[in-house]
């Protein structure tokens, strides 16, 4: 079918909409509509800042919906997309006890108790099934909450969405909950053609089964609209006397949530903002329910929906948090997942790719009002004499008030940032995006109102001394006037291990005040990394959070830099992204223990990957592993002695891959994987090494 053509608004749309609901909901999760009268009032407005939380948090939420879609990627861009694939991207992407979930125990916690299931070898749909799990496990909220990502790439196609959707949710869930995924999902990819409620209402209904709960429920609520006009409160209560948490038992049920959002959506049906407010006033599980509301909303009503008296998306930035083991891709932003999930939505309708904007510079803020996480003083606050906004063309950075010798500082988060430190709720789990040997490059120019000459230079900010921010400034920098455009280039110099926090700009005023805008029409990075990976000489951690931890422990209570332990099965720990490609590793590995320790390369999770490995049995192995499928590519003879440093290193050229042990030299020729991070891994036992040093291949 032919997509609408304004898809890729839409998604974005669709993108900002849950993340808005997901960060205005989360500080009073789980409160009562009682106690959120008693002690917020309605809800208008972000109350973060009235609590002490943060506004933009990693939460389950926002990371499994924007991180299983990965299947459609990893398996293939069909509508038939098996439930078993999308349980095997749960086991290639979750980290244990780690990523993504409420990990309360299995049979407490539905996805825990699916991902246990998994992990034994029970293939989805089995893994989510009433028959393995129970009914009251099954029908939580989770297969609702995970749902959007589908919808998002079926713009017009409800019946793919619901069709994608039942496969996904009945990995973790099954009955009732598997329904109102599928409603949900198909009402949302209609929204890309409708903005009629009751006509979206009629097509999710059309792909259920007429004689369950869900369609009675939505039925009782659409004669309680109509009977109580404005009063949703009204509405509310028949709600929870009908359907109510105190009928359904579990932590978080879906029916009681899902009803919330179909009043809210009824009460509201053309307006985000007092969509937003009913269903979060409402209490319950509202950042579930906000969010699913905001991505429907926003695909249905586009971004001027969120117009209005209040500044939904100037708080959020666009930032976006995916705390899984694809490390590279932990901090990203809402136009990057649109882009990303306009090309799966183009792949499944079997129509063209969409081109890079701005020959695939990563910032090119072609969307509608993007920032991509820039903000004036970068994480750590706000400026009042410069102001950053989106002009759907380039990033503009007003000024308003710097004085003649000073400077401002613009700048986006590319790994965790200071805020998230020690993060209450759900890990961050990410590695740098930009590394130390790349080069980074921007073109900016001097808007036509300019009045002086402002200078611009590109910066970062990465971890030092107890893992506070170091900001370093490129020697070069250009100078702009009104009309003007300048390029800038650095390649990134060498931090001793520290990981970076931030990229961005830094623009001085010299000689006279100078206001108006300087517009940023992209920056990017490129090239492979250059640095060598070890523990800093300063005193922090962050440069241990920069590595995916997959292992039973990743100690710092040892000599060497890395050491990594696991009880049961394979232990990893993973750090780069998915760009690094033609590259050399080197490091010296010393097996204390265990079937075997292995230098991990071109990672795409915790099992698609190729390793170079020695083994107990005494052989040099390279590995290609997917999934639950190992293939030994090659392998020899290696004595191979606990306690006893190997020093490797694997060369990476294209499809060729060579592997160095000590002398003793393996070659194999696979296109697997084309790019991906680097890490170690151990076999039931433990493994070490000082540093790790990643080369260009000359």
């Amino acid at each position: 079918m032919t997509l609408p053509t304004d898809t890729l608004e839409r998604i974005y749309a669709g993108v900002l909409g849950k993340l808005i609901g997901v960060y205005l909901g989360r500080p009073f999760e789980n409160w009562t509509y009682q106690r959120i009268l008693k002690e917020l009032g309605p809800i208008t407005y972000y109350v973060n800042e009235r609590l002490g939380a943060e506004l933009v948090v990693t939460d389950d939420d926002v990371s499994g919906t924007f991180s299983f879609v990965r299947a459609l990627e990893d398996y293939g861009a069909s509508p038939n997309l098996s439930a078993e694939d999308i349980g095997r991207t749960w086991l290639n992407y979750v980290v244990e006890n780690r990523a993504v979930f409420w990990w309360g125990g299995a049979g407490n916690s539905t996805e825990h108790t699916a991902w246990l299931n998994l992990a034994k070898g029970i293939p989805a749909p089995r893994s989510g099934a009433i028959e393995t799990n129970g009914k009251i496990v099954a029908e939580q909220i989770g297969a609702q909450i995970f749902i959007d990502g589908w919808a998002l790439v079926s713009p017009g196609n409800p019946a793919q969405a619901a069709k994608l959707a039942r496969a996904a949710g009945s990995v973790s869930h099954d009955g009732e909950s598997v329904h109102a995924a599928v409603l949900w999902a198909a009402m949302e990819a209609e929204a890309f053609l409708s903005r009629d409620v009751e006509h979206l209402l009629e097509t999710g209904l059309s792909f259920i089964p007429a004689d369950s709960l869900i369609a009675r429920l939505v039925a009782d609520i659409r004669g309680w609209v109509r009977a109580n006009g404005d009063d949703w409160q009204a509405t509310r209560r028949q709600i929870e006397d009908t359907y109510g948490y105190d009928k359904y038992a579990g932590v978080c049920h879906v029916v009681p949530n899902h009803a919330l959002m179909i009043m809210a959506l009824l009460h509201a049906p053309d307006d985000f903002s007092r969509g937003q407010m009913i269903v979060n006033t409402s209490g319950w599980d509202t950042d579930c329910n906000a969010g699913n509301l905001g991505c429907l909303q926003g695909i249905m009503l586009g971004l001027v929906g969120f117009d209005g008296e209040q500044d939904w998306r100037g708080p959020v930035a666009d930032r976006l948090y995916l705390s899984t083991a694809d490390g590279g891709r932990g901090l990203t932003d809402a136009p990057s997942i649109a882009y990303w999930l306009d090309g799966l939505a183009r792949q499944l309708a079997k129509e063209p790719a969409r081109p890079a904007p701005k020959g695939g510079a990563q910032f090119h803020f072609a969307l509608s009002g993007a920032v991509q996480g820039f903000m004036a003083g970068g994480t750590e606050g706000n400026r009042s004499d410069i102001a950053v906004s989106g002009t759907g063309e380039a990033l503009a950075v007003e000024l308003i008030s710097v004085a003649p010798g000073r400077s401002a500082y613009v700048g986006t988060p590319v790994f965790i940032p200071p805020a998230m430190i020690g993060h209450s709720w759900y890990e961050v789990l990410a590695s740098p995006r930009v590394w130390p040997g790349q080069t980074i490059e921007a073109s900016i120019a001097g808007d036509a109102g300019l009045s002086g000459t402002v200078e611009v230079a590109l910066a970062v900010r990465h971890y030092g001394q107890d893992d506070a921010l170091v900001s370093v400034i490129s020697p070069q920098s250009v100078t702009v006037e009104a009309g003007q455009s300048a390029r800038l280039s650095w390649q990134v110099p060498q931090f001793d291990g520290n990981p970076i926090a931030e990229i961005g700009l830094v623009m001085s005023v010299r000689d006279t005040a100078t206001v108006g805008r300087v517009l940023v029409d992209w920056l990017r990075w490129s090239g492979e990394p250059e640095l060598t990976l070890r523990r800093p000489h300063n005193e922090g951690n962050m440069w241990r959070s920069a590595w995916i931890n997959g292992a039973s422990v990743f100690s710092k209570n040892f000599r060497e830099s890395f050491r990594l332990s696991a009880n049961r099965g394979e232990g990893i720990i993973l750090t780069g992204t998915r760009d690094w490609r033609d590259i050399t590793i080197e490091a010296e590995l010393n097996l204390h223990l265990g079937n075997y320790g292995a230098l991990v390369f071109r990672a795409q999770g915790l099992r698609q990957y190729y390793a170079a490995r020695l083994t107990r049995t005494g052989k040099l192995q390279v590995v290609c592993r997917r999934d639950e499928v190992e293939h030994v590519l090659a392998e020899t003879a290696l004595p191979v002695v606990f306690e006893t440093a190997i020093p490797l290193r694997v060369t990476l050229d294209g499809a060729k891959i060579t592997v160095d042990a000590g002398g003793t030299v393996l070659e194999v020729s696979d296109a697997t994987y084309a790019g991906g991070m680097i890490g170690l891994a151990v076999y039931e036992g433990a493994l070490s090494t000082d540093k790790v040093h990643i080369g260009r291949v000359r």
